[in-house]
């Protein structure tokens, strides 16, 4: 698939950058949860003059040339913004425009995705769930010639950055006040409106670095300050560069998101209150003699989560991903969104995912969003649950996951838990009652159901009837309700996640993913999204290019890595590789191995010590080559769109300098030296 294509005569010149509709108002007004669909004019301009313009049109322009989605701002008429992508007018003209800021080959990295999860006009309150819509419309698009219904990752070379002395994120109540004496004069003041947990919900948005409490204030602050630039502390350029990066400057210079004057005098007054802030920060320094790979932020790897993910007839999914707010974004794609309001007793996961605690919680869409359920599926006549899970107890009677039901005795399906056994309840013709009895059930010897992360799908079609899949794994329970039909569904049931509609039935634990389809997963397909993964994972790509010995152009140490919970980031299977497919190794010694996080080596956690291997011509593929199959949990300190990671090596290629961990740190120290 091309990562580019052009079409015909039209040739652009693909400089132009997005930029904010409009000047110093605000930017990315949220609209109320259950954002309207992207009403358009038919079109009545050109026909498309290629398949793929056809493509274009179907997939991505419809969605976004709404004028309560990108069509209010890039369109032909009024402002013009450019590039005018979402215009009107020309399907042909739009498309030439669009392939300026799209990348069809890895989707979640276009310019257009880019932007708006950086907080750019989003039509959510959310902007990471509008970038994972935007991202799903590509792919479709990239998709649309039927070479591919997968979700593909492309390994993507990151940024060239020393480790050396670093600023890092205090979590001490001195760097709170820090913040409270400098950026937050601004924020406290002009952001308040909006960024404040007490802020009025019809304009709250999260996060809330403007909050009346200075030391939440500043945990939520601390993703949008960037210390790029800003080492050293006395450096001729410190004035010019430090904290350029920073989303609080970006916001006010380059989006012109809600100046309170004029936007280039308001972002120079941030940029200062940033420096004074980067000025109370204590610098660390890392031993020049360490050999170490160049350093790496989380967010700066490529995205592996749903890696080679089967995602073809997804009609509501859901990633979790918002990690705040009473609103969980249904990313499919597919309009009307089925957006969960939550109530109850519930937490977000860091790592991604919506935990249902004691006492009850519940996630709903509306009735009107979720009927999209009920005429996609009964237009197919089939359709698929896939679930990622973890239940929190064993001991339960009845605990409804996932249900399309009008309340406790009515629904149209449900994945409900009785203790070890997973429950598939299903209305059809086929001798069920309207409240899909008797349901299908995982047998009670098997005790299927086990509290750990389980991926779970239930199928639907009127040949095989239901099924249940645990960890890719059909359980093969016969189904005496073959043959039916989904004719006797009712349309004005809501989809619920934890609970019963009316809150019975809470189910105590954690939902990580929920896609559903409207077609029935064949085994192939379920094996696949199951060896896909789920979660916040990123491959980090460490450059070790420099490293004497190594000789090995575009030569990396690849580590999988996600946030394991709200404390700590999970590292695991390093592996050597390079971006060259030219690329053959010869032998390059690795031992001692060890995980750095901002200028610093932490004690705990370090499981490849006594790593003693080789990169050999031999052992080296195509998709690199694994040194360990090991994993090992490293404690967060500031976050992951700010920590910085590296490598030390006791030994790589012909650089060595061994450390050696004789001793734990003193006491109150939670990081050592070499």
């Amino acid at each position: 698939m091309k990562a580019t294509r052009i079409l015909g005569l039209l040739t652009l010149v693909a400089s132009l950058a997005l930029s904010a509709c409009g000047g110093g108002g605000a930017g990315n007004s949220a609209l109320p949860v259950g954002a309207p669909t992207s009403s358009v004019d038919a079109y009545t301009g050109p026909a498309p003059a290629t398949a793929d313009v056809q493509a274009f049109e179907t997939n991505l322009w419809n969605n976004i040339r709404g004028q309560n989605r990108c069509g209010q701002c890039h369109n032909a008429t009024t402002p013009a913004q450019m590039p005018n992508f979402a215009r009107s007018d020309n399907v042909n003209l739009a498309y030439a425009e669009a392939n300026t800021v799209v990348n069809l080959a890895q989707p979640s990295t276009s310019t257009m995705v880019v932007k708006v999860s950086g907080g750019h006009n989003c039509w959510l309150a959310d902007p990471s769930a509008c970038g994972q819509i935007l991202t799903t419309w590509i792919s479709n698009w990239a998709n649309a010639t039927g070479a591919t219904s997968a979700t593909t990752v492309t390994l993507v070379a990151p940024p060239v950055q020393n480790v050396g002395q670093s600023l890092s994120f205090s979590s001490s109540t001195t760097a709170a006040t820090d913040y409270g004496n400098t950026i937050y004069t601004l924020t406290s003041v002009y952001c308040s409106k909006c960024h404040s947990s007490t802020a009025n919900p019809a304009t709250q948005q999260a996060p809330y670095f403007a909050d009346g409490n200075i030391s939440y204030a500043y945990t939520q602050a601390i993703p949008k300050i960037d210390f790029t630039g800003c080492l050293p502390q006395n450096s001729a350029t410190f004035s010019t560069t430090c904290g350029v990066n920073s989303r609080f400057y970006q916001r006010l210079a380059t989006d012109m998101h809600n100046c309170w004057s004029t936007c280039s005098a308001d972002a120079a007054a941030m940029l200062q209150q940033i420096q004074a802030f980067a000025m109370d920060a204590t610098p660390t320094s890392l031993d020049p003699s360490l050999v170490v790979s160049k350093g790496l932020t989380m967010t700066q790897g490529t995205v592996a989560s749903g890696a080679n993910r089967y995602d073809a007839d997804t009609i509501a999914k859901y990633m979790f991903s918002e990690g705040n707010g009473a609103t969980a974004y249904d990313t499919s794609g597919i309009d009307p969104a089925a957006d969960l309001t939550l109530t109850g007793h519930y937490q977000y996961d860091g790592s991604w995912g919506l935990i249902f605690l004691a006492g009850g919680g519940k996630a709903q869409a509306t009735v009107q969003a979720s009927s999209k359920l009920f005429t996609l599926i009964q237009a197919s006549g089939e359709f698929s649950v896939e679930a990622w899970v973890t239940p929190a107890v064993v001991a339960t009677n009845l605990s409804d996951m996932v249900s399309y039901s009008g309340g406790d005795t009515l629904r149209n399906f449900t994945l409900s838990q009785t203790n070890q056994d997973y429950n598939f309840f299903l209305r059809s013709s086929n001798s069920t009652d309207l409240n899909g009895d008797p349901e299908l059930q995982t047998p009670n010897s098997t005790m299927a159901l086990q509290a750990s992360l389980q991926h779970v799908v239930l199928t639907y079609d009127p040949v095989n009837g239901r099924q249940i899949y645990v960890n890719g794994v059909n359980q093969n329970i016969a189904d005496p309700q073959k043959g039916g039909t989904l004719a006797n569904w009712d349309n004005t049931f809501a989809l619920v996640l934890g609970s019963e509609v009316s809150g019975d039935n809470a189910f105590q634990g954690e939902i990580k993913f929920l896609a559903v389809h409207q077609r029935a997963m064949t085994a192939a397909q379920v094996m696949q999204n199951f060896n896909a993964g789920v979660g916040q994972r990123y491959y980090l790509l460490f450059n070790i290019s420099n490293v004497p010995g190594v000789n090995v152009p575009q030569a990396y140490m690849m580590m999988t890595v996600s946030q394991y919970d709200n404390y700590s980031y999970l590292f695991y299977q390093p592996t050597f590789i390079s971006l060259d497919p030219t690329a053959k190794p010869t032998t390059i010694p690795v031992s001692g191995m060890r995980i750095g996080i901002n200028g610093t080596i932490p004690l705990v956690g370090q499981a490849y010590t006594t790593l003693n291997t080789s990169v050999t011509a031999a052992g080296y593929t195509a998709q690199g080559e694994v040194l360990s199959t090991v994993g090992t949990v490293i404690a967060l300190e500031s976050g992951p769109l700010t920590d910085q990671f590296f490598l030390q090596f006791d030994k790589l290629g012909t650089a060595s300098d061994v450390i050696v961990d004789a001793s734990p740190c003193p006491a109150g120290q939670t990081t050592c030296m070499h």
